[in-house]
């Protein structure tokens, strides 16, 4: 469990902004914009994940395509390691490992460059958001196809409704799930 305090989740859930009927009619989006705006929010979300990155003895961070990307690199910096992207088929160029993985309606494809990631290496996923957990698990099968050993999953926040963490935990094989915020 993580030790995020009650007033970093307090600070980090008071940047996140509920847009409805985005991006269709009966959703609810979580816009974290205003967060990665407010510099103190942003450095405490660094902050935790990167704690977190060290607590787990990760050698390298991989962020998750798109908003990922933008929490996993400076959280990478901050803790001394690489960053590698996860990104969506047919974005990376050279030689990638691709993953399909089933969406809610229809599936969807990820891509990794195998040579940023070693045997030596324990992985660190970072993503916004724990929804279905597809993308996360697909982006674990990577790093494991790729020689690497999975650290652990750290996100902002989890929709628990969704049941993802179900999901992923099964795919984790005993690695640490962290969300720091439940909605």
């Amino acid at each position: 469990m993580t030790t995020t305090t009650e007033s970093t989740r307090a600070l980090l859930l008071s940047r996140i902004r509920d847009v409805t009927d985005y991006p269709k009619p009966g959703v609810v989006f979580k816009d974290i914009t205003p967060l990665l705006a407010d510099p103190v929010a942003f450095a405490a979300l660094t902050d935790t994940l990167a704690e977190l990155c060290v607590r787990y003895g990760a050698t390298k961070v991989v962020g998750l395509e798109a908003r990922g990307f933008i929490l996993a690199a400076p959280v990478a910096i901050r803790a001394g390691l690489g960053f590698v992207p996860v990104r969506k088929a047919g974005k990376l160029p050279g030689a990638t490992l691709s993953q399909a993985y089933e969406l809610e309606y229809g599936t969807a494809e990820i891509e990794i460059h195998a040579e940023d990631l070693s045997a030596d290496d324990r992985i660190m996923v970072i993503d916004d958001i724990l929804a279905t957990g597809g993308t996360a698990e697909a982006s674990l099968e990577l790093i494991r196809r790729a020689g690497a050993e999975v650290a652990g999953v750290a996100v902002l926040m989890e929709l628990g409704f969704l049941d993802g963490r179900a999901r992923l935990e099964q795919a984790l094989a005993g690695a640490p799930l962290e969300a720091l915020i439940h909605v």
